[in-house]
């Protein structure tokens, strides 16, 4: 089977996408991009590893989000402060999958649109 050549874009924006997208795992991520799973892992590591990120770190990052129904809001205005900054990150970090998604699919289409030949 012939090696693919993807463009460095394409691999910054697949490691975006999976560093991204909490709870996402390397099968599932290349399975959305049409990739090997172990060539979207090299990939990642690569870039943690340029990055000076250690794998632990670069997913969880830090705490873990409060989500709702875990835990009710605590009345220590610290604990809240901390609960409040991690669903913060969450919904940071999910908007910075979705602008991903959004700018592969606007990739994806004016690539395609430029394919056809009427």
């Amino acid at each position: 089977m012939a090696m693919k050549d993807y463009s460095d874009e394409f691999r910054a924006d697949a490691v975006a996408l999976y560093e991204s997208t909490p709870g996402a795992t390397y099968k599932s991520i290349a399975a959305d991009l049409g990739i090997n799973r172990a060539t979207l892992r090299e990939w990642v590591l690569r870039d943690r590893e340029r990055r000076g990120v250690a794998a632990a770190a670069a997913r969880s990052g830090g705490a873990a989000p409060a989500r709702a129904g875990q835990r009710a809001p605590s009345a220590d205005r610290d604990e809240r402060i901390r609960q409040l900054e991690a669903r913060v990150a969450e919904l940071e970090a999910s908007e910075r999958k979705l602008a991903t998604e959004r700018d592969i699919l606007r990739k994806a289409a004016n690539y395609f649109a430029g394919e056809t030949n009427w």
